[in-house]
């Protein structure tokens, strides 16, 4: 059995969303049980309803708008932080919470802890690209300033989840820059070229901005400023792409009827693009598997990421990102 603890407090549409997102995880995985945290008013209740769930009572909540470190620091019952802790003390192999990206990186990186030997977690996710092809994408937000070391241990940890998730042995690498030329990029960038070049990791030089949703590369590293700024323009190229269509067919019957047979499929990618088809990115690079969802997370994105979470856990990500780090620090010995 594989426990996952979901911070039930989390979601914009309230704990009813995370709930239902609960209730079809233990549905579809009869090997799930899952920690709730939460408010007693919301998760006794629930917990008494459904076989498989176990409360963990919390009495206070992280909002988006607090200051992440401040935040955790002071609430020390809140229910990010209950979770983080229940994880660390083993009651839970894995976390999902799609509360506040902040609070959810500092809870889960001061108490849940960094696997030995990682300098900075960070932040991944599998995003789509031609005839079902994945490309691991990282960091998307969790490190802004990053040096170029830092970088190699992105492109090993992404290697790591690549295997797990593509089941590619040899994940090829790829650095986010404005140009295929490795002379190409910032002083910054340059330096991550040289130190990606001179790693074990199976680098192929620079990806640009288009090689993101091509499948060129099984993972593309970037600082986290950069990924966030890139995966936002994604996101929301996308978002303009649906919205014009809705403009388009506006009065016009024919148009109408297409759209809505292109509607599953539209759906389908929009989802994708989300990263709803896995719940959201996962926290890679600590002691435990943590998956953050979206803030606006849909009942079946919190039923994915709760179950994506238990097959990370299940795939001893952990133990092959610890064993691939072990082996480049020997080597640099």
């Amino acid at each position: 059995m594989t426990t996952i603890c979901v911070d039930a407090m989390s979601s914009d549409g309230g704990p009813e969303v995370v709930q239902q997102g609960i209730a079809q995880a233990l549905e579809e995985d009869s090997n799930l049980s899952v920690l709730v945290a939460g408010s007693s008013e919301y998760v006794t209740p629930f917990c008494e309803r459904h076989e498989g769930a176990m409360p963990l009572i919390s009495s206070e909540v992280i909002h988006m708008d607090e200051h992440p470190a401040t935040a955790v620091r002071k609430k020390k019952d809140a229910s990010i932080v209950r979770a983080a802790r229940a994880v660390r003390e083993g009651k839970a192999e894995g976390l999902f919470s799609a509360g506040s990206t902040g609070a959810v990186l500092t809870a889960s990186t001061f108490i849940i802890g960094r696997i030995r030997g990682i300098k900075r977690p960070a932040i991944a996710l599998p995003i789509p690209g031609p005839n079902g092809k994945r490309t691991i994408f990282l960091d998307m937000g969790a490190n802004a300033d990053v040096r170029p070391d830092m970088l190699v241990q992105f492109a090993q940890m992404g290697r790591a989840y690549s295997r797990i998730v593509t089941g590619t042995q040899n994940p090829t690498v790829g650095l986010l820059s404005n140009g295929s030329e490795g002379t190409k990029g910032s002083q910054l960038a340059l330096e991550y070229h040289k130190a990606l070049a001179e790693a074990d990791c199976n680098f192929k030089g620079n990806a640009e901005g288009t090689d993101l949703l091509s499948g060129s590369f099984d993972v593309v590293v970037t600082d986290g400023f950069t990924g966030n700024v890139a995966l936002k323009s994604v996101e929301g190229t996308a978002k303009f792409i649906v919205g014009a269509l809705k403009d388009s067919i506006e009065g016009s019957p024919r148009l109408a009827l297409g759209a809505l047979m292109l509607k599953p499929a539209l759906k389908k990618v929009a989802s994708e693009l989300s990263g709803d088809k896995y719940g959201g990115a996962i926290l890679i690079g600590l002691k435990a598997p943590v998956l953050k969802g979206h803030g606006a997370s849909s009942v079946d994105a919190v039923t994915a990421g709760t179950l994506h979470c238990a097959e990370i856990v299940r795939a001893h990500l952990v133990d092959e990102v610890t064993k691939t780090i072990q082996a480049h620090e020997a080597q640099d010995q």
